[in-house]
């Protein structure tokens, strides 16, 4: 093996040496990985990527094709990092070497490169065009266009599964202006600062409205800070230097309100506002900051569970729950989505086989690899109903997008909701 320093990947922002060197090839990733169990090849396991991700910096193969092949077809669903015994962090393994892919290559194949750059660096780091996307998708929906592309089949292929994963009558984002306080709704006990993500508030608008009235219910006054996306996309696709400008974005703003804790209700967004200490550590203006911003993140389950609100009205519904990658295998966060389910009256929660297995959104993992998320979708769908919930909950805006995609595919009517609708439904 090459010594490190002879490593073939460039300085800034590459895989570590001693990170790869953790792995011992044990093989107990093997049955977590998502494309391990489809595939059955060791390339697509953890530990295979590892062993590619090592040949490529001692330049024993090139950074080529099927490398980059191999490291996108993995869902970073971190479930390998669950299963191993010697603590490998094999995400910031495999989001340093596509970093590195971005940085060194043309990147991924034909088209979806240029759209990818245009999405992810042209789109989201804007929020004001990401709510004009979303009253466009509502005009799309709402003036019939919809139905009548789809009956006319007029959607380019290329966009086919965009339109499907949209949910049916999107309703109107929440837009607060920067700088909202919204005051407790009983006795105060934190302040909390709201991170809103992309996603959740574009086009799952129910979820941000359902978030600060169980906040506040329990106590919490509701800080919305202005803010940009939380660079998980970015992260997971290589364009690190583009997440790192959203990371410094946001912890000016939120160290600045002075809240106790920064809320979201996005796993993938908790998820990676929590790694802003990872992906920011070697810089001498925003480490410390960073740092203390990580510290203070939460998911909204773990605020709930700490600060919850009283009397509960029933909610007789049957609910299947399915854990996000990004919070079971991410955050560690398990118990408390449930703790928060039970404690709903009249509610019947239903536990399905392999809970935390992905369902194939892993951000937008469903429009780049679209055969592969799909077979895992289906396997998701399989086991929802085989329990016959009334409704499905999950703690992530894209894993609401995808089972609710899988149950309309279907043709099963149970609707797919964030826990926090439940328990605003439960609220008095």
């Amino acid at each position: 093996m090459a010594e490190p320093g002879a490593w073939k990947f460039d300085a800034v922002d590459a895989p570590e040496a001693d990170r790869m060197m953790e792995c011992i090839h044990c093989g107990l990733c093997l049955a977590a990985c998502p494309t391990y169990r489809e595939l059955k090849l060791e390339m697509d396991s953890p530990r295979g990527r590892i062993y590619l991700m090592r040949a490529v910096a001692e330049g024993r193969i090139p950074m080529a094709e099927a490398f980059i092949r191999h490291m996108y077809l993995c869902l970073d669903c971190r479930a390998c990092e669950s299963a191993c015994p010697s603590g490998v962090s094999f995400e910031h393994l495999v989001e340093g070497s596509r970093g590195q892919i971005q940085r060194r290559t043309e990147g991924l194949p034909g088209l979806v490169q240029p759209i990818l750059r245009l999405v992810l660096n042209g789109l989201f780091p804007h929020p004001g065009r990401l709510e004009l996307l979303a009253d466009l998708l509502r005009l799309y929906q709402v003036s019939g266009l919809q139905r009548l592309v789809r009956s006319l089949h007029l959607i380019p292929p290329a966009l086919r599964l965009g339109d499907e994963l949209l949910p049916p009558n999107l309703p109107r984002s929440e837009r607060r202006p920067p700088g909202s306080s919204l005051p407790p709704a009983g006795p105060p006990r934190a302040v909390a600062a709201f991170f809103t993500g992309c996603v959740a508030n574009s086009l799952l608008a129910t979820v941000t409205q359902a978030t600060v009235h169980v906040l506040r219910a329990g106590g919490c006054r509701v800080l919305v800070p202005e803010q940009a996306c939380c660079g998980a996309l970015h992260i997971h696709a290589g364009f690190r230097d583009v997440a790192k400008g959203l990371a410094r974005r946001n912890i000016e703003a939120f160290l600045a309100s002075g809240a106790d804790l920064i809320v979201t209700n996005s796993a993938g967004c908790g998820a990676e506002l929590k790694e802003y200490r990872y992906l920011l550590r070697e810089d001498p203006a925003y480490a410390e900051k960073a740092e203390a911003f990580s510290a203070r993140v939460r998911d909204v389950s773990e605020v709930v569970t700490e600060f919850p609100p009283e009397a509960l009205r029933p909610v007789p519904e049957r609910v299947a729950y399915h854990d996000p990658c990004h919070l079971a295998h991410a955050q560690q966060i398990r118990k408390q989505p449930r703790e928060l389910l039970r404690r709903i009256p009249g509610l019947e929660l239903l536990e399905i086989e392999n809970p935390d297995w992905c369902c194939g959104s892993a951000g937008i993992y469903n429009l780049l690899q679209p055969a592969m998320a799909l077979r895992l979708l289906d396997k998701k769908i399989d086991t929802i109903a085989a329990v016959r919930p009334s409704l499905v909950a999950t703690g992530n805006p894209g894993c609401i997008l995808q089972i609710g995609y899988g149950m309309r595919r279907r043709g099963l009517q149970a609707r797919v909701v964030h826990p926090v609708e439940l328990l605003a439904r439960a609220c008095p």
